[in-house]
């Protein structure tokens, strides 16, 4: 170890003083300057005076910049709208352009395919059985059934016929029979 005259690494780690802590009251001792001397302040005034006039510089130039587009802009015939179009189109181009849209964009191509796939199985589905339950036993029974009321009610018209006539038929039969029951009521 060295001893207490010497200086070297060892002495510079035990020396509480070097050693600052992370957080340790920061705005303390940002807030509190170095007393400067008369030059210094002098000199400092005189660099912010400068930075000032800088900044009020660079606005005038920045200004005079934005009222030359303007004008260039009104000789050449842009206005905003255009503008705004032409930005949101330059937008959109760039963002179709971008890997992750066009995942998307295939993703949902392939998605909509599926589904299309589906709804028109779904349909295939429907329509079969739609055919099981038109050729069920229950169903031509009905069928036969409407089909016996449409013959005793049209008369010596042929049985048969597609399924739509008969219905149409026998509405019309049961329309007709409740005329004549009406008339036939009127009349005693």
């Amino acid at each position: 170890m060295a001893a207490s005259g010497e200086s070297g690494p060892e002495q510079e780690l035990l020396r509480s003083d070097s050693i600052t802590e992370v957080g340790e009251d920061a705005a303390a001792t940002v807030n509190m300057p170095e007393p400067l001397s008369e030059e210094e302040q002098e000199e400092l005034r005189k660099e912010l005076v400068k930075v000032e006039e800088e900044i009020q510089t660079l606005s005038q130039v920045l200004a005079a910049k934005e009222k030359h587009l303007a004008e260039i802009k009104r000789k050449l015939g842009i206005n905003s709208l255009q503008e705004l179009r032409q930005n949101i189109t330059k937008g959109w181009q760039d963002v179709t352009s971008t890997t992750a849209y066009k995942k998307t964009s295939e993703t949902l191509s392939q998605a909509g395919q599926k589904a299309s796939a589906a709804f028109s199985s779904v349909g295939s589905v429907i329509t079969k059985k739609l055919e099981d339950v038109k050729n069920s036993p229950t169903f031509k029974s009905f069928e036969e059934k409407v089909e016996n009321l449409k013959s005793k009610v049209g008369g010596g018209k042929p049985a048969g016929g597609d399924f739509g006539e008969v219905l149409n038929s026998a509405a019309n039969a049961s329309a007709t029979e409740t005329i004549a029951e009406q008339t036939q009521e009127e009349t005693q």
